[in-house]
């Protein structure tokens, strides 16, 4: 058993998160909760997100996760935000369950997101 907290996925994804800022020409959502900050900007184009980026007040995991979900959507279509693979998530990145919250506060932004762009 490793003592390690992160699992490799998470080391690499906080390590060079190339997702990482805000779009000045995007939609904004911003969502805190459990004393974590997740913003996520996006632009759509054509019912489609040409650009994600984020900023998160949080534990490595929290921004792993985050990378993986701009990465995971980006390009992708606008609707896709609906849908949020928490237990995939989790799985890949190897979250502890006692995280759960976490992920969670990042689904909402997804979600918020998606709202907002779609309105």
């Amino acid at each position: 058993m490793s003592l390690d907290p992160y699992s490799p996925a998470v080391r690499n994804l906080f390590a060079a998160p190339s997702h990482a800022g805000t779009l000045a020409d995007g939609t904004t959502v911003l969502v805190e909760d459990q004393g974590m900050r997740v913003e996520l900007s996006a632009r759509a184009e054509q019912g489609r997100l040409a650009a994600m980026r984020f900023r998160v007040w949080g534990c490595p995991h929290l921004i792993a996760a985050t990378e993986w979900v701009c990465d995971h959507y980006e390009a992708g279509p606008v609707a896709a935000l609906e849908v949020f693979p928490a237990a995939r998530i989790m799985e890949y990145l190897a979250v502890p369950t006692e995280k759960t919250g976490r992920i969670l506060v990042l689904e909402d932004a997804v979600q918020a997101l998606g709202r907002s762009l779609a309105s």
